[in-house]
């Protein structure tokens, strides 16, 4: 029977502070501006320092902290290991403070004026998280709702944000120049620098999560239909088309040159595919040049999702590529919650193989946007999937969405509940399960991202595929060698404009295949069978394993299990105690790593450690043990993936029974159990024997955290 104990996350620190680990790298900054060496796809310092960043998004008022609460928040997210904030819908009108204004009440007529107490709090907030070593990126445009007073017509019919029809408004084009000069230009009194001129920003993305590919769907965020704007656009595409000797396909209708029987996103119309994306890369290239005409110096992207082959070939000549993904099938709806249990462990494909897909060759890449949303009883398995895939495959950075929405965190919040519903951006989907910052399952496992990106315990790929689009298609997304090839080896997708020949000596590639094709099980099992020959650990079941040419992370699919193996990180996660293929579901068996070994009695688990200093596990004298499996609100009440009750405080944690196994040259390891509050709770009873520790987690002084430590 499960046992669960309270775990209430404090919203001004953490139960165990790992910044001493990156203390050499306050304050943001120190090593200069950015950026893309010739001929690297990933990101660099000034001074030749890789930059690799992990953390979380602050979303809309989130962003413009006072000041003493601004301190503590800083200090939480250094605690945890965090080195980089995504700055993300400050243009939002449903948050307070915004770019606009502090506090509701008095009607904004127009969005092209910045608000000076927005903007001093934005200015202490950069100084404060500068201080602590925090970087951030920054959105232009994201949920920007144009007003009447701006000059953009039909502003009052649209929803909180305009989407595809600011890539080609000329109006509202104008306006996201003006805000980018007024932005970038900003003096920051704190700081004494202008915005443009502080390496303290990472990078910027021009427009989130919008392109000319998307359809306005009615619903959900993108936005209604506006006949003036589709108008538009159709225009647009009949000059093209005429300009482009296909006069052909127009006719004369009503006082105006027309498409013959045109329908918007038809997926057939290959030629509007291809001005679509033309116009993508016009919109791209345009904003690309204003802002380097501003003296913006940060690498610059266009948008932040995967989608059709035509906008990733628009976005080739961006600095780099972003991308937003979730394991989350959106069902939580403005009355019906809708939860959706399934497991990242077992899934058969790599669901980030969009972004490998959307991802040039040569280009760097920057996760903006994952999650794997409350309340998924298997969320946990989220922090230890994701930064381990985007590290293997050469990722600059990662950030969850998202950390928190406003600035009014209290100990006092239960899971699911610090946002409204249908007030961001009319998206109901959004009330307060991606907040995530009292988390045990999600953020609480903060810390083993910050070692796999920052510190670099994971290795990259060994071998990387170059992936050649055939597909003529532009809609579509070519992603099927990238969805059963990334964790094996690393995958990027070849420009449209580079021949075979050309690409494998530009790029370093070991091997170019088409998009289309996949990448078997009999490969993947060669990759498996040439590590057993060098005696790497896993289990016996190795048809189903899916496993990096590494050997440092790997995911059993039929026994829903998971593994990061290096020599200073460690994890195991997934149903550690339920042998799926023989039907035992109660029974433990041996996750057997590289100098660790973990028997879970608790089914669904993550069980991880680091080394707190330079030393390999199997020598240090200061290890931190992580244990966490499922979490929820007391007495939240499902009925099947329904949710009925949200529940009260506090927030449960099951307790995680484990025996671990772990070889060592220490002598005198005692494990202590840590506290929400940072407490050493109890020491845990410990066994040494033949150059090994063996202790139990579980039935004493259960916990989320224990620190293996030489006194």
């Amino acid at each position: 029977m499960s046992n669960y104990v309270p775990n209430q996350q404090h919203y001004d620190r953490m139960p165990v502070d790992i910044s001493f680990v990156f203390k050499n790298e306050r304050p943001a900054g120190k090593h200069g501006f950015v950026t893309i060496p010739e001929g690297k796809d990933s990101f660099y310092f000034e001074d030749g320092t890789p930059a690799r960043f992990w953390g979380v998004i602050m979303n809309g008022a989130a962003n413009f902290p006072e000041h003493d609460y601004a301190v503590k928040i800083a200090r939480r997210l250094s605690q945890a290991g965090v080195n980089y904030v995504r700055f993300h819908q400050l243009d939002s009108e449903w948050a307070t403070p915004n770019y606009y204004r502090v506090t509701a009440g008095e009607r904004v007529v127009s969005t092209r004026e910045l608000c000076p107490e927005s903007m001093e709090r934005l200015d202490f907030w950069i100084k404060t998280l500068k201080e602590f070593g925090i970087y951030a990126c920054i959105d232009m445009c994201t949920y920007r709702k144009f007003k009447s007073g701006d000059g953009v017509k039909f502003a009052n019919d649209m929803d909180q944000n305009v989407k595809r029809y600011a890539h080609y408004d000329p109006v509202m084009i104008e306006l996201q120049k003006e805000f980018c000069d007024k932005f970038w230009n900003h003096f920051n009194p704190y700081t004494g620098l202008k915005y443009k001129d502080d390496p303290f920003f990472l990078a910027c993305v021009i427009s989130n999560e919008n392109d000319t590919f998307k359809e306005h769907k009615g619903s959900r965020q993108y936005g209604k239909k506006i006949p003036y704007y589709e108008d538009m656009f159709e225009d647009f595409y009949a000059t093209w088309l005429k300009e482009n000797g296909h006069a052909d396909m127009l006719e004369e209708k009503d006082g105006r040159t027309v498409v013959k029987d045109y329908k918007a996103f038809d997926q057939t119309d290959l030629l509007q595919a291809e001005f679509r994306m033309v116009l993508e890369k016009r919109y791209a290239d345009d904003m690309y040049a204003y802002l380097r005409s501003l003296g913006v110096k940060v690498p610059i992207c266009d948008t932040s999702w995967p989608a059709g082959n035509g906008l990733t070939f628009a976005e080739k000549d961006m600095d780099f590529k972003a991308c937003n993904n979730y394991f989350y099938d959106w069902g939580w709806g403005e009355y019906e919650k809708k939860t959706w249990n399934r497991h990242i462990v077992d899934n058969p494909v790599s669901h980030l193989g969009g972004n490998c897909a959307s991802r040039l060759a040569g280009h760097a890449i920057f996760q903006t946007e994952w999650d794997m949303p409350w309340s998924n009883s298997y969320r946990a398995e989220g922090p230890i999937w994701y930064p381990s895939v985007a590290v293997f495959n050469g990722y600059s950075g990662m950030s969850i969405h998202t950390y928190c929405y406003s600035t009014y965190l209290r100990d006092d919040m239960i899971l699911g509940k610090e946002s409204p519903a249908n007030g961001i951006g009319g998206v109901p989907y959004r009330e307060g399960i991606f907040a995530c910052w009292n988390d045990p399952a999600k953020f609480g496992l903060f810390y083993f991202g910050a070692m796999l990106f920052r510190r670099g315990d994971l290795s990259p790929a060994k071998k990387t595929i170059g992936a050649r689009v055939t597909d003529p298609n532009l809609w579509k997304l070519s992603r099927k060698l990238a969805d059963t090839a990334m964790e094996v080896h690393k995958v990027v997708t070849l420009p449209d404009d580079i021949s075979d020949e050309e690409a494998m000596t530009k790029y370093g590639l070991d091997e170019i295949r088409s998009a289309e094709s996949e990448f078997t099980k009999e490969e993947k099992q060669a990759v498996v069978e040439e590590l057993k020959a060098e005696g790497k650990h896993f289990l016996t079941n190795t048809k189903n394993v899916i496993m990096s040419d590494t050997g440092e992370m790997w995911r059993d699919l039929s026994r829903q299990v998971g593994a990061i193996d290096t020599p200073r990180t460690k994890v195991v996660y997934g149903m550690l105690a339920k042998d799926v293929k023989a039907g035992n579901t109660n029974k433990p068996y041996e996750m057997k790593l590289n100098g660790v070994t973990v028997s879970c009695n608790t089914d669904f688990a993550v069980v991880g450690m680091s080394s707190l200093n330079d030393k390999p596990i199997t020598h240090s004298d200061n290890i931190l043990l992580c244990t966490v499996g499922r979490a929820s609100n007391t007495d939240a009440w499902f009925d099947g993936e329904k949710m009925v009750n949200y529940g009260h405080l506090p927030i449960q944690m099951e307790v995680i029974d484990a025996e671990i196994e772990i070889e060592t040259d220490v002598p005198d390891l005692r494990v202590w159990s840590i506290t929400t509050d940072g407490f050493y709770g109890g020491r845990v009873p410990v066994e040494y024997l033949d150059g090994k520790i063996r202790f139990h987690v579980g039935p004493n002084w259960p916990s989320e955290y224990y620190l293996i430590m030489q006194e």
